[in-house]
């Protein structure tokens, strides 16, 4: 250390330039190494390497004026025009990413010397990345259509344009009821069903059944348990298969959950996480007994569970404000008549149906129930949404399901209780 520490800090930048510009140059000459010997590039690693030198030079003999480095930056997109000029003349290519990338090259010189290095490694891994992800691109470009950039800008609305200016006074007097907060609800909600149909449409196309029961889960564990039912009636064969998909989006419900509880009820998260934790993971372990039961084959040809589902449909953002709304004056009407009993009891019921809503009303901490009740509500809400989930894979279910779903979800819904017990 003591060595290092005698080394000329000019010498260090030089050095940091000259590696770090080189790495692009590099990077350059992969990229135009399978080009025709008549090809026209401006250059590849050596003349990377010179940019960033020539940018380095310029700034250190006129810091801090800077006007010899201005100059020089105008001198070279001047040469890297005329470059430009005759390169779309003979091959007809529009392509200027190098051009861009020259001029990132020339401007290293400078962020050595005045950012942190962390700042200027992670410029430099970004274009080294974005450089080599040029086929990447046009896969993905290929699978958007003008709907998709219409969903990802809804969400970019409502995530960050509509739910910073929005107020965060109480709606109603001695309610905790604001509209930052109902926002925040739908953009977290958004947030996790917006990333599972990405990941379904573009990173998992064609998802086996039971990674689509997978990412249902993360969407909506009951939605999921209808859809994986009823395709089983059409396909008996895959029967282990549809059914531990059942089993998986249940797994993911806990999952999903406890990320709510983190987002929403930190304190709350210190104290379930573990029960939450034991209880994704026994469900992932029946849903694989299921799986692999009597069945050694699992399909991997494309299922459609959700695959063309917009998560931003203007019509489930409504249903879900509504029942945000009406779950905050039913649960403070119920905690202000009967307290902590009647709360336990609405809890059972509102499992019958999208518990979400209500959950996130406990989790936000608007009426000042302690931790520990607001626990247990969440796990009898979860059992009787297990209880239902239950019900409707037997009932939409292809012949011989029950056996399937009624030894796993009564595993799940047992250990669940054990919980309670705990808690």
């Amino acid at each position: 250390m003591e060595l290092i520490g005698t080394i000329p800090k000019t010498l260090i930048n030089f050095v940091l330039v000259t590696v770090f510009s080189l790495l692009i140059g590099l990077s350059q000459r992969r990229l135009h190494s399978q080009a025709h010997e008549s090809e026209r590039t401006f250059g590849t690693d050596r003349t990377f390497t010179f940019i960033g030198i020539l940018g380095y030079i310029l700034y250190l003999l006129d810091w801090p004026q800077g006007i010899m480095f201005m100059g020089g930056g105008l001198v070279l997109a001047m040469v890297m025009g005329i470059s430009y000029y005759y390169h779309i003349r003979d091959l007809k290519d529009y392509g200027a990413t190098t051009i861009f990338v020259a001029l990132i090259t020339y401007c290293i010189g400078p962020l050595v010397i005045t950012q942190p290095q962390w700042m200027v490694l992670l410029i430099v891994v970004t274009v080294l990345i974005f450089t080599e992800l040029k086929e990447t691109f046009a896969t993905i470009s290929q699978k958007f259509d003008r709907y998709e950039f219409i969903t990802l800008a809804k969400f970019l609305i409502i995530a960050g344009v509509i739910l910073p200016i929005l107020p965060d006074g109480p709606i109603v007097k001695g309610l905790s009821l604001t509209p930052y907060k109902i926002w925040l609800a739908i953009v977290v909600i958004s947030s996790i069903s917006y990333s599972s149909y990405l990941l379904k449409k573009f990173i998992f196309p064609n998802a086996s059944i039971i990674l689509s029961g997978i990412l249902g889960g993360l969407y909506s564990s009951t939605a999921t348990t209808i859809i994986l039912a009823k395709k089983s009636r059409k396909e008996p064969q895959h029967l282990n298969q549809y059914m531990a998909g059942i089993i998986f989006a249940t797994a993911l419900m806990y999952l999903r959950i406890l990320i709510l509880i983190l987002i929403f009820s930190p304190l709350l998260f210190d104290i379930v996480w573990p029960y939450f934790t034991g209880l994704f993971l026994l469900s992932l372990m029946i849903g694989l007994f299921v799986l692999l039961y009597k069945n050694r084959v699992v399909t991997t040809r494309d299922d459609e569970l959700q695959a063309d589902k917009n998560p931003l449909e203007f019509k489930v953002a409504l249903i879900f404000t509504a029942l945000y709304v009406a779950f905050t004056f039913i649960t403070y009407e119920v905690l202000t008549r009967f307290g902590t009993p009647g709360l336990n009891a609405l809890s059972y019921i509102v499992g019958l149906t999208d518990i979400d809503p209500f959950l996130i009303n406990l989790f936000q901490g608007k009426y000042g129930v302690k931790l520990e009740v607001v626990a247990m509500a969440t796990f009898q809400a979860i059992i009787s949404n297990n209880v239902l989930k239950m019900v409707y894979g037997c009932f939409f279910a292809a012949k011989g399901a029950w056996v399937y779903l009624i030894s796993g979800f009564l595993l799940i819904i047992a250990f669940t209780m054990g919980v309670l017990i705990i808690v």
